[in-house]
Formats: C-alpha cells, sequence, structure tokens
C-alpha cells in the first residue's frame, strides 16, 4: 500500500503539472482568466491571486459538464464531505498520498459546486450555509486523521490541534464580522491557503527522506515530516491570524459605537423649534 501512496503523489503532481502548463499557454496566448469570484476574494501572500485564476481557470469545463449532466450544487457538496472523510481516514492509518488525493478532489468539488450553482442560477443563502458547514467537517476530518496518526507522539498531536483551532477561528472571526455587518477583515491562513499548504504537506510526505531518519527516530514507518512542518505552519499562522482578525473586529466596533453616540450627540444638541 505505501507504494501505491508514492503513486498517488506521483499521479497528483501530474495532474497539477499539466494544469500549470496548459495555463501557462493560456497566458501566452489569452493573458489571465479573471473571474469575479477570484476578485472578490483576493489572493493572499501564501497564496497568489493567480494560483486561484489558473484553478478556477482549469474547472470552468468540468463546471459546465457537469451542468450539461444536471449535476446539482448539493450534490456536489456532499460528494465532497464524502472524500474529506476519505482522505482523513487514509490520514489516520498514514497513507498521506491517498489522504492528498481524496483532499485534493474534495478541494475541486468544493470550488465546483460554487460554479455550478452561479452557471445555473440557483445559488442561495441555504446552499452557503451547506458549502460551509462541509467545509468545516472536511477540515476537522483532515486534521482529525493526522491526530490520530500520530497518537505515540502527543507534541505533534497538540500541533496538529492547535492547526484545527487556528482554522476554525479564523473562519469563525469572519462569521462573526459579517453578523455583526461589519467587513471581514483582510488576512492569511484563509480556507483555500489551509487546504493548499495541508494538502502539499499530505502529497510530499509519502516521499522517502532518509536523512531525516536520520536526525529524528519516530514510532512509525512513515513519519510524514511535509505533513508535520504543515501542519506547524497552520498552526501558528491560523492562530495569528485569527488573533489580528477579531482585535480588528473588536477595534471596528468601538469605532462605530463612538461614532453613533457622538451622531445621537449631535442629534440632541439641535435646538428645537417652537411650533
Amino acid at each position: 500500500m505505501l507504494a501505491y501512496d508514492v503513486v498517488n503523489t506521483i499521479v497528483l503532481v501530474g495532474i497539477l503539472g499539466l494544469i500549470l502548463v496548459a495555463y501557462t499557454f493560456r497566458l501566452a496566448l489569452k493573458g489571465r482568466a479573471q473571474f469575479d469570484r477570484v476578485d472578490k476574494q483576493g489572493g493572499s501572500v501564501l497564496l497568489g491571486k493567480g494560483m486561484m485564476e489558473m484553478a478556477y481557470w482549469a474547472l470552468q469545463p468540468i463546471a459546465r459538464f457537469l451542468v450539461f449532466l444536471k449535476v446539482t450544487p448539493n450534490q456536489l457538496s456532499w460528494a465532497s464531505l464524502v472524500l474529506g472523510g476519505m482522505a482523513g481516514t487514509a490520514l489516520a492509518y498514514g497513507y498521506f498520498g491517498f489522504g492528498a488525493l481524496f483532499s485534493t478532489y474534495s478541494a475541486f468539488l468544493d470550488t465546483l459546486d460554487g460554479m455550478v450553482a452561479r452557471l445555473t442560477g440557483v445559488a442561495s443563502d441555504a446552499g452557503e450555509v451547506l458549502d460551509a458547514a462541509v467545509d468545516r467537517y472536511v477540515e476537522f476530518f483532515f486534521l482529525t486523521g493526522v491526530v490520530i496518526y500520530y497518537g505515540q507522539i502527543p507534541a505533534l498531536q497538540v500541533i496538529a490541534l492547535f492547526a484545527l483551532c487556528g482554522s476554525f477561528m479564523v473562519s469563525y472571526s469572519t462569521a462573526k464580522a459579517e453578523a455583526l455587518h461589519i467587513p471581514p477583515p483582510p488576512g492569511i491562513m484563509r480556507r483555500p491557503e489551509r487546504a493548499f499548504y495541508l494538502t502539499l504537506g499530505a502529497a510530499l510526505s509519502p516521499v522517502p527522506m532518509p536523512w531525516l531518519d536520520n536526525l529524528f527516530t519516530l514510532p512509525m514507518a512513515n513519519p510524514g515530516y511535509p505533513m508535520i512542518v504543515a501542519c506547524f505552519v497552520v498552526a501558528v499562522l491560523s492562530n495569528i491570524s485569527a488573533i489580528e482578525r477579531l482585535w480588528t473586529i473588536g477595534r471596528m466596533m468601538r469605532e462605530k459605537e463612538h461614532a453613533a453616540e457622538e451622531n445621537l450627540s449631535a442629534q440632541e444638541s439641535v435646538p428645537q423649534l417652537e411650533p
């Protein structure tokens, strides 16, 4: 099975390589592929806008084909959830290549459900709720699988748990800002970035790294060093981002309340005309 795990990594790298080559030709012939969704979301220092445009461009023909097959956005969301569960299960048993492959397919379907909804004109708040819930469960499955795999090493479990905590807190801060009717503050380690780095860590983990095996002695056949690094990066940066976002939300709310109080005081100071 470990040999097949390496094959999965090769397949995944091959798919992404083909997309990169095809999009490079697109850039040379027609320039960037621009999408309103990507423009609205924007890129960041951790995941550039160009990478997101490339992914949307590659998935656009698949989205149109799914519309032709009359596949619904909700069906894609549920399929994404199932694949996310499969990714977590594979990771729990140490099959990082399988986990990366299933996680990639889950992320593709997560993107495709919104694309199909917009192409068919059925985008709705209910669909957004399902999509957001599936995203949280998929992240939970992935990182829970990592926690289970490193069950004999509490320190690595703590890193994975902090990555999970940071992921949820970044999403919570965005949802809280929207609930308070203020613009969600920008920041790093949003959902696409977390998915990219965690999946990349899983994809690279089946690659043998004997020089690291000589430095560390871990009680498992495949320590998955890139997975450990990815979880550490997500754990640190997502929690920093969450704290910054929540502090910004608090500051914006205080400014909003102060402006409302000043406006009320100004209205009360205006002399009332006698009838």
